[in-house]
């Protein structure tokens, strides 16, 4: 039996991902690090460097960061040591040690005017003031790496998540 020839396939618009760098987004490393803090404290940037600081402390997704609430972090008028988030994705609470540096950027985002009131850490503009979204948390991360004249498609939100734990196995041998 002979089979009949069938037209060939084809797309009719290219692949999402033609042309870009996909699968693990790299760390960064801690001069990477040290240069986007530094422009961020001269830039006088209270809110960005406090979710910098908080992102690479927390080591928590992007979803998770964003949804953050001031009393995940404040306690009795001072910002807490060490604070405990649940995760959206795995349903377990996370714990983290908050650095001294990033006490002292969130106690100073938290005196910014737009912080009065608000239930989140990160508060949105919008919405009766709900917290930013992920993807606009995206998008200031990709200004932070473009702004230290780092490839933004090779470093994400997820760049974030593993900068703090590379660095401690780079040190340590050990996680």
């Amino acid at each position: 039996m002979e089979t009949p020839n069938l037209p060939a396939i084809r797309a009719l618009r290219p692949a999402w991902n033609k042309g870009r760098i996909v699968g693990q987004k790299r760390p960064l490393k801690p001069k990477h690090v040290w240069a986007i803090r530094v422009r961020l404290e001269l830039a006088e940037n209270h809110r960005d460097l406090a979710l910098f600081n908080m992102a690479i402390d927390s080591k928590l997704r992007g979803c998770d960061l964003v949804k953050m609430k001031v009393v995940d972090v404040m306690a009795s008028g001072q910002i807490k040591e060490r604070a405990s988030v649940l995760q959206s994705k795995t349903q377990k609470p996370v714990r983290f040690e908050i650095s001294e540096g990033t006490r002292a950027s969130v106690e100073k985002w938290m005196e910014d005017e737009l912080m009065v009131g608000s239930e989140y850490l990160w508060p949105g503009r919008f919405h009766e003031r709900l917290h930013i979204s992920t993807r606009q948390y995206a998008r200031i991360v990709r200004d932070w790496v473009t702004s230290i004249g780092l490839e933004a498609t090779a470093y994400g939100t997820h760049s974030m998540r593993r900068t703090k734990v590379t660095q401690i196995y780079k040190k340590t041998g050990n996680l």
